[in-house]
């Protein structure tokens, strides 16, 4: 039982408690419920309350200041609804918020790039009122500055290390593991629209995202006083909350096992803390013909490229039509069956069954793969996860020292080459649950184990693509249970990291919900990158 707040009634005779039970139907939801106690003795009342105020106060974990963002648009205007509906909440628990109602893409983003390490720290967290989209905005405002962790690593023959005439803007640090230099802003390049969104927003706008280094620097801050440390990532103190608002939520889902506002509020009143992967996904061109340019971006739930990156490009001539956009927008695209010739390498993970497959043995390998799949033990991710507590916990490692994506791969890596045409590509970071898939996309992702799910859906016949999609593949999506990526056309490999190559000059990314244009782009896992006030689905 965990205790909201407690009030001491009229006259002094009675008080009254509201304490968090969870819902019978539905384990990962939580419930207030009020309790009124009383005393004949106004002292003892008095004294118990505030026993019991003192308890509250002492737990280390609850944060005492917010920064909250509330998207107005999302979810045919959702945001401000669930903000209103769960503002009184915060207040009771005295917990300070300081509200932000975004007015434009981006406007999350440049508040986080642009806001001072000083003014930062006197925040707990920061809250997204909204959906993926708006986390994703508030995610990389924050990371774009402030990670330190290295560029992904990359295999023999890609890359342009050595060329300084091409690539002077980064460094090859042992295992193709380049680091940002001075040099090099990692600033975001958007594609998009700049129109409000009733959904959720781009980080596109209508005037550069992307500040001057000066602004970005913690260490060039302008102060009279003491020098204030730096913020970076991994972070203990600092904590990311999502009320969700969106059309989708599946960040929410996968975090919490609930859909519900009041839920993720509690969880952040009552300090929950769960550790989250994040991929960083690294652009070094935009289009084949691009000079090389490094540019950085986040996504905490899936990066995807062809089928996906085309319904949210699609979906931008179709706004008028709201969340129903999306899939209309798939529905086209599915149509129109688009496959791209691409390259792409990953590395082998040597505890897990991973095959690389071509054109001429899909069939035969895939279909082995499949098998092998089938016969293995899955784990879900829950609360109190066995799985993601066997790595090390980010709060292990102080916030100098930055874990390094080298160190979290075997010094001999394995590289496997998978190249052909493709309908899409894509990288789950987590499950991916959405109320159409109650397992999500990949059910036994994990919240923070350091693995990425490299799903690549091979060109096929349109009929059969059609059939075992249509009539198959999407029954199987929407049943609890079930494995939606047991089809020869679909290669399923957990890796650390991986490195994508297209000669498209339109090679149009997802990530998270937002468009991200890249050609030659290298991903990785960050294990435990960020925290979230989440405590993992009950299963």
């Amino acid at each position: 039982m965990k205790v909201l707040y407690v009030d001491l009634g009229i006259q002094e005779l009675s008080s009254k408690a509201r304490k968090i039970v969870r819902s019978r139907k539905h384990p990962s939801q939580l419930v207030p419920c009020e309790y009124l106690f009383g005393h004949k003795d106004p002292e003892t009342c008095k004294s118990l309350v505030e026993h019991l105020s003192a308890c509250i106060n002492n737990e280390q974990d609850r944060p005492k200041n917010l920064m909250v963002f509330v998207h107005p648009l999302c979810g045919k205007g959702r945001g401000c609804k669930n903000w209103e509906m769960v503002a009184p909440l915060f207040d009771r628990a005295n917990v300070n918020t300081k509200v932000i109602i975004t007015k434009r893409a981006g406007h999350a983003y440049d508040t986080l790039a642009s806001i001072s390490d000083k003014e930062l720290k006197k925040f707990d967290g920061v809250v997204a009122v909204g959906g993926d989209g708006l986390f994703n905005e508030i995610l990389n405002g924050l990371l774009n500055s402030r990670n330190k962790t290295s560029y992904p690593p990359t295999p023999e023959g890609f890359g342009y290390f050595g060329s300084t005439e091409k690539c002077q803007g980064y460094k090859n640090d042992g295992l193709n593991n380049s680091t940002p230099t001075s040099e090099a802003v990692n600033v975001m390049l958007p594609v998009g629209s700049n129109k409000s969104d009733d959904h959720e927003p781009l980080l596109s706008t209508g005037q550069s995202v992307g500040l001057d280094i000066s602004s970005l620097n913690p260490n060039t801050e302008s102060s009279t006083g003491d020098q204030v440390p730096s913020v970076s990532f991994p972070n203990d103190w600092f904590r990311l909350g999502i009320i969700p608002s969106g059309s989708t939520d599946a960040i929410v889902l996968s975090t919490t096992g609930e859909r519900d506002a009041v839920t993720s509020a509690l969880l952040i009143i009552f300090g929950r803390r769960i550790a989250l992967d994040i991929a960083q996904v690294v652009r070094w061109k935009s289009s084949p013909s691009a000079e090389v340019l490094p540019t950085v971006r986040y996504a905490a739930s899936f990066a995807g490229y062809g089928f996906y990156g085309e319904v949210i490009r699609e979906s931008e001539n179709y706004r008028w039509m709201g969340p129903a956009r999306y899939d209309f927008s798939g529905t086209m695209v599915f149509l129109k069956h688009r496959s791209y010739d691409a390259k792409v390498a990953f590395l082998e993970n040597e505890n897990s069954h991973s095959l690389a497959a071509s054109a001429e043995n899909v069939a035969d390998e895939v279909q082995s793969l499949q098998s092998r799949r089938k016969r293995s033990r899955k784990t879900i991710c829950q609360a109190n996860c066995s799985v993601c507590k066997e790595t090390s916990t980010p709060g292990q490692d102080s916030e100098d020292e930055i874990p390094n994506s080298s160190q979290m791969i075997h010094d001999n890596p394995k590289w496997i080459w998978s190249e052909g045409r493709f309908l899409s590509v894509g990288a789950a970071v987590i499950s991916c649950r959405n109320e159409r898939a109650p397992d999500g996309l990949v059910a036994e992702a994990h919240l923070s184990d350091g693995f990425l799910h490299l799903l690549l859906i091979r060109d096929c016949p349109l009929p059969l693509y059609l059939c075992r999609s249509i009539c198959r593949h999407l029954t199987q999506f929407t049943k609890k249970g079930s494995d939606p990526l047991t089809f020869k056309f679909v290669e399923h490999h957990k890796t650390r990291a991986f490195t994508f190559i297209s000669s498209h000059d339109e090679s149009i990314w997802n990530l998270d919900g937002e468009l991200f244009q890249a050609c030659e782009v290298s991903v990785q896992a960050c294990r435990g990158l960020v925290n979230l006030f989440a405590s993992g689905p009950e299963v």
